[in-house]
């Protein structure tokens, strides 16, 4: 696996999991907690990320062949998810609907534990995420490929854990606009990267 095909898999899987955007999420939905509360939800919140991650990179092509969908099929599927995921990030779409799902899954007052639902999934490993797991993997069949697709997966979920942990300072200095900002230049990065996918997929397919 190349330096590009390393960097390429990162951006696709910051872009897709946005730790940037998840900081002030991550502050809504553990507000009133103990720092560390905080830091307990957060790291079970990613534990389970990674995992529900880790078995789709690692079996989601068995899970296709078992319902009969061709990889060629699902590289063109992701990309177009992706590209809807970007659509959404330039029109602030998904800021919108991710603090829609804050407000309608608050922590009430007896503190519930919001690492499972919505943090790990679908906020952390969300459809997008998962779609983009297996694709990644799938690029190449070896094994060196499959665990520097995982180790780039973990890196981007150590980010989190940063974000996670300044989440307070982050939303501070960023600001909304600022959010606004990153937000539509990673959707204009995942846009492109989708395109990509669906090219991928029509070329496996011999239609390109």
């Amino acid at each position: 696996m190349d330096t590009t095909q390393i960097i390429s898999a990162f951006v696709t899987l910051f872009v897709v999991i946005d730790p940037v955007g998840l900081a002030p999420l991550f502050i809504a939905l553990t507000r009133g907690m103990s720092p560390q509360r905080q830091r307990r939800i957060g790291w079970r919140a990613l534990l389970i990320a990674a995992v529900l991650l880790t078995l789709f990179g690692l079996a989601g092509e068995a899970i296709l062949a078992a319902i009969g969908i061709s990889l060629s099929a699902f590289r063109i599927a992701g990309g177009v998810l992706l590209f809807l995921t970007a659509l959404d990030m330039l029109f602030e779409r998904r800021t919108e609907r991710r603090e829609g799902q804050t407000r309608e899954d608050p922590v009430r007052e007896d503190h519930d534990d919001p690492s499972v639902f919505p943090l790990a999934t679908p906020l952390l490993a969300g459809p997008g995420a998962l779609a983009t797991m297996i694709l990644l993997v799938n690029q190449d069949q070896s094994p060196s490929h499959t665990l520097m697709i995982h180790l780039v997966m973990l890196a981007v979920l150590a980010i989190v854990a940063v974000m996670f942990a300044l989440a307070g300072p982050i939303a501070r200095l960023l600001g909304r606009t600022g959010t606004m900002v990153l937000t539509r230049l990673f959707g204009m990065l995942l846009a492109a990267l989708s395109i990509q996918f669906v090219i991928d997929g029509l070329k496996g397919s011999g239609l390109y």
